[in-house]
């Protein structure tokens, strides 16, 4: 399995540190507003990096931070007149629900920064008295220029630094490269050997990656907005508390634009996740992120989900036959080329071919060909299960139904007995009515020997 290793800037073989097991860590939201589609980008492509290393027999342990405290958070608390906590409670919930909905596993460790402050404060000290770090009015500072690797990573030199940096009004730095790892707050702060304060937010990864993975770690992914500063950052504070190499392999995603401009919430243009799913399902949306290799920038549009659309339903409408779990589905050709395709730096756009391969084959009958696109699919996080309503939800369906149609259906036995029954008479337009009625609300009538039933589109 190869992947591309953002810190050489070469595809490489890929190797754990113990055996097969492999520490994997991803950078985290910053609780304090709707994830959007650059997050599901994000978040889908280390998921599906995640399912396939376990598919291929690895020990994964996957670590993804909650970022709680932060200036973001801070500023929204004031705003609506809440705690922090509570702004980030609220927001990290909504945040699970959004990936939950995108059928994205669950991290194996979850930490929150405000519950590592003591790991945090530690690695502070540690780099105060290394002589990497000094503290200031209250506020400690790394000093870049100890640390001669600075800039690797994003292939910045550090002339090239220096030339843009700038020091803030007040802030008293020893060189203006030097960057935060712990802010003076004495009204939101937490106590510290240097007065009440808070954590920098690079130094908030580097201390959670060490205190739940070790010192070193096989795998650290992330945006590509990322690499500067933050990760260049964590490289620069890690090495240097803990005097060895921080991480094997550097993963980064491109970015998601609207119009060629990169989707941010600084910008305004961007969509959430909530709002993306009332059109398209979490399917649709991994199959737009996924047809895109993890590298390249995606162009967001209406077009692109409405062919992502029809991609899925290609697949997922596959001619279904059991599952065999005793199928061994690695004397397949199909298997073969996919994997070929997933170690190749996670060529996930081949590996949708392949599972199109078996679409046909699945609908030709062929043997063992469902088995084997429902495993492989559900490597990449696909779903064959249909969506459900909850009887709310369902209600609220009848309830549109009889506003559009003037009529006074009780449930969805109703409806379908009351169609049933204008077929028999040749009731046409009643029953065209109806059918046409629940189509405009997502709803899709199918008649079959055994009577008639309903799904959701």
């Amino acid at each position: 399995m190869k992947l591309h290793n953002s810190y050489t800037n070469k595809l490489e073989e890929f190797k754990p540190i113990e055996g097969n097991k492999v520490k994997m860590y991803v950078c985290g939201p910053t609780v304090y507003d709707n994830a959007h589609l650059g997050h599901a980008r994000c978040y889908i492509t280390w998921d599906v990096l995640y399912r396939y290393l376990k598919f291929k027999g690895y020990d994964v342990t996957y670590c993804r931070n909650v970022t709680d405290v932060d200036d973001k958070i801070l500023k929204k608390a004031e705003t609506e007149g809440k705690t922090p906590e509570e702004v980030s409670t609220y927001w990290y919930n909504r945040f699970t629900e959004s990936m939950k909905a995108l059928n994205n596993l669950r991290p194996d460790i979850e930490p929150f920064a405000t519950k590592t402050l003591g790991e945090m404060i530690g690695m502070v000290k540690d780099l105060i008295a290394k002589g990497y770090a000094y503290e200031t009015n209250g506020d400690v500072y790394f000093r870049v220029k100890k640390f001669p690797e600075y800039g690797y990573l994003s292939k910045q030199p550090i002339d090239a630094l220096e030339s843009g940096a700038r020091v803030e009004v007040g802030v008293q730095k020893e060189d203006p490269l030097d960057f935060a790892l712990w802010k003076k707050d004495e009204k939101f702060g937490y106590k510290s050997p240097w007065g009440t304060g808070r954590p920098g937010w690079h130094i908030e990864c580097s201390a959670m990656s060490r205190k739940y993975l070790g010192k070193t770690i096989d795998i650290h992914a992330g945006g590509a907005d990322l690499i500067f500063p933050h990760h260049e950052n964590e490289i620069a504070q890690s090495e240097c508390a803990n005097g060895c190499k921080f991480v094997n392999y550097w993963l980064h995603n491109g970015f998601v634009t609207i119009n060629k401009e990169k989707m941010s919430k600084s910008l305004g243009n961007f969509l959430t996740i909530d709002d993306l799913l009332k059109n398209y399902d979490s399917n649709t949306i991994r199959f737009f992120i996924l047809t895109n290799h993890y590298r390249m920038p995606v162009e967001f549009s209406d077009e692109a989900l409405q062919s992502a659309a029809a991609g899925v339903k290609r697949m997922l409408n596959a001619k279904c036959t059991p599952v065999d779990e005793n199928l061994d589905i690695t004397k397949f050709d199909e298997y073969k080329e996919f994997v070929d395709a997933m170690d190749d730096d996670l060529n996930t756009s081949k590996a949708l071919a392949v599972l199109f391969e078996l679409t046909n084959k699945a609908n030709k009958d062929e043997e063992g060909a469902f088995t084997v696109l429902y495993k492989l699919a559900s490597t990449l996080g696909f779903t064959f299960e249909k969506q459900k309503l909850s009887e709310d939800e369902l209600q609220n369906v009848i309830k549109s139904l009889n506003a559009d149609l003037g009529t006074n259906y009780k449930n969805m036995d109703d409806v379908i007995a009351e169609r049933k029954k204008a077929r028999a008479e040749k009731n046409w337009a009643v029953a065209d009515n109806i059918r046409v009625g629940l189509d405009k609300l997502g709803i899709v009538l199918k008649d079959g020997k055994e009577g008639t039933i309903w799904e959701l589109k």
